[in-house]
């Protein structure tokens, strides 16, 4: 037998789909940390973050056969993901949220992606959190995706159901957006 953690997502797939679950370890060792970033950096509160986690790769046992190979995985993974979010607020367990600025200390929570920005100073990570906090769902959404999870624009169009020429548009105004709220908080 083949050791799973050498095999591409598309391939634990086909495993998971031949009833072999262990593939579905591997694919949760993966994406957990991203996926709970995903969550946190949203606002949600640590424990819903991992609640939704896992929630995810419930789904991802239990619909497993509807994955289609040549499907970009991470793009299918993320639509799931959006659906246990949207669920999850439908409960009304949006409430459940918290200030993810006493996360800044943690770099692992940080995953490089307001560093990559240019953002190294601590109190400038703060202010940039802050900001993001105020963006619309729909930019959040879409920031996280392309910078943090580092989703690749036909991912993220194949996700949204639109064209790559409509994402790039939507990141280009999300970071308008973000870039015009960071600046005002820096006035305050």
């Amino acid at each position: 037998m083949q050791r799973t953690p050498n095999l591409n997502d598309e391939e634990l797939m086909g495993q998971l789909a031949a009833d072999k679950l262990d593939a579905a370890a591997v694919l949760f060792q993966r994406y957990r940390v991203s996926l709970f970033n995903f969550f946190l950096r949203q606002g949600l509160a640590r424990e819903a973050s991992e609640d939704l986690v896992q929630s995810i790769f419930e789904r991802v046992i239990k619909y497993r056969q509807s994955y289609r190979r040549g499907m970009a995985f991470r793009a299918w993974l993320y639509q799931i993901a959006r659906n246990v979010q949207a669920d999850f607020q439908r409960q009304g367990s949006h409430k459940a949220k918290e200030d993810i600025s006493k996360y800044e200390n943690h770099p692992e929570l940080i995953e490089n992606g307001l560093m990559g920005l240019g953002f190294e100073r601590e109190e400038n990570l703060v202010q940039m959190e802050k900001a993001m906090q105020q963006l619309p769902k729909d930019q959040l959404e879409i920031l996280l995706m392309t910078r943090y999870q580092r989703m690749k624009y036909v991912e993220v169009a194949e996700l949204l159901g639109c064209s790559e020429g409509a994402v790039k548009l939507k990141v280009f105004r999300a970071l308008q957006q973000l870039r015009s709220l960071y600046f005002k908080l820096q006035k305050s």
